[in-house]
């Protein structure tokens, strides 16, 4: 009598789709104009609700002790700053959208993630969706059709348009700093050579996207990388890159004189600025005058656009003009200081900051104390420690240069629920190998 088969259990799909389209809802074109809530904002919406559900039906408790503290921390300035807003819809606009990018969509993607496998599918999701936003990029460069810059339309943006020209350059770079951190793990020799290439791919829309702040952000972080991965690894990827880089200047012929000058104007943005640096210069000093008015709480969510002309020197310019890559020429309003650190202190003062930022140190410290244990445990998870650090490191640092806004937005939430589900959760899945307990057994 033939024994029968136990029944195989139908493969369970993963609770990471609804994230995963909503990284995949930033390849469609944004609309000339639209630089409010897209398509992908929404769907974010709607997978913290399914992440709600899920965690009703299963019944369990959702968040440890820690991620809600962590999580919950930046609500108490954000409340605080949208009760004295300059009106109620300001208030509850702006609280809106610093609670989905900050604590409901990175609390969504932490639990939605179940391992380092979900975790690894949404790195690769963000390498694929760089790698369509650079190659639309790169056809803008080539064929004149991008966004003007310098008098030419050949700045790369990608399908965001003018009315976001920093998109592009935050979804490569994000796509970078993500095959980087793949690739200096310990998974299959295939997937870490398809890492490489995709990273040595993505370099060339990050030079065409002429963005200063991400080309700083984007090297600091490919520094730290390298060094958390090991010295040996740092060289052999270094020289790699020095070699990409000399072949996509000299062979290619991608450093033109205009991307030349752009290089240049980082070391003088100090002896002879262009009018954008005197422009951020300018709102910087603004944002800080705010803060000195009102250094506890600030001036209220939203409230930077309208105390900015009281607070600004005649230096600044009414706007920045934008046409190209479909759109019509448009004075856009000069609505942010482009420094998010700037702009929390001057619209939620010091306490604002203080729980915001002090949130994501904390994530930096336990992602980081993450890492080393996974290279005590022999490498397990080390990709997943990369990508998360360097995620975290490259905002931090995009952050004195940029602020939220604009369609991208969203995949800011995403790389913070990966930074913190690594930092909170991930790092704990990685236990020592047995070479390592007995090492630490005591003797005698």
């Amino acid at each position: 009598m033939a024994l029968a088969l136990p029944p195989r259990r139908p493969a369970r799909l993963s609770p990471v789709l609804p994230v995963l389209a909503v990284v995949a809802l930033l390849a469609l074109p944004v609309a000339p104009g639209g630089d409010g809530a897209g398509p992908a904002d929404a769907l974010s919406a709607l997978v913290v609700v399914f992440c709600a559900v899920r965690l009703l039906r299963a019944r369990r408790r959702p968040l440890t002790r820690t991620a809600a503290l962590l999580l919950g921390l930046p609500v108490a300035g954000l409340t605080l700053a949208a009760l004295h807003a300059v009106s109620p819809g300001a208030g509850i606009t702006g609280l809106g959208r610093y609670l989905q990018v900050f604590v409901l969509v990175p609390a969504a993607v932490l639990l939605l993630v179940r391992d380092r496998a979900d975790f690894r599918l949404l790195a690769w999701s963000l390498v694929a969706l760089a790698g369509w936003q650079g190659a639309v990029g790169v056809h803008q460069y080539v064929t004149g059709t991008g966004a003007s810059y310098e008098g030419q339309d050949i700045r790369a943006v990608g399908t965001f348009g003018v009315s976001d020209v920093m998109g592009m350059a935050t979804v490569v770079s994000f796509g970078l700093v993500c095959a980087v951190g793949l690739a200096l793990g310990r998974t299959s020799a295939r997937e870490r050579t398809l890492a490489v290439c995709c990273a040595l791919a993505l370099l060339a829309p990050l030079a065409l996207s002429f963005s200063r702040g991400a080309w700083i952000a984007t090297t600091v972080t490919l520094t730290v990388q390298l060094v958390l991965a090991g010295p040996r690894r740092a060289l052999g990827i270094g020289a790699a890159a020095v070699a990409a880089g000399v072949v996509l200047v000299g062979g290619l012929g991608v450093g033109t004189e205009l991307l030349q000058e752009r290089i240049d104007s980082i070391t003088r943005v100090t002896d002879a600025p262009d009018q954008s640096v005197t422009d951020r210069y300018t709102m910087w000093a603004a944002a800080t005058d705010m803060w000195r008015d009102r250094p506890l709480t600030g001036v209220g969510l939203k409230g930077f656009p309208e105390y900015r002309d009281g607070h600004a020197s005649l230096a600044l310019s009414s706007g920045s003009d934008t046409e190209g890559a479909g759109a019509a020429f448009r004075r856009q309003p000069l609505l942010s200081p482009h420094n998010m650190y700037l702009l929390v202190l001057s619209e939620q003062g010091l306490i604002g900051l203080l729980c915001l930022a002090g949130g994501w140190l904390a994530l930096l410290v336990r992602a980081v104390r993450g890492l080393w244990r996974s290279r005590a445990a022999g490498g397990r998870g080390l990709d997943c420690a990369l990508v998360a650090c360097g995620l975290l490191v490259w905002q931090l640092v995009d952050f004195a240069y940029a602020d939220i806004g604009g369609p991208a937005t969203v995949l800011t939430a995403v790389s913070f629920g990966l930074i913190t589900w690594w930092a909170l959760a991930g790092a704990d899945q990685v236990s020592p190998t047995p070479a390592s307990r007995l090492s630490r057994r005591p003797t005698g």
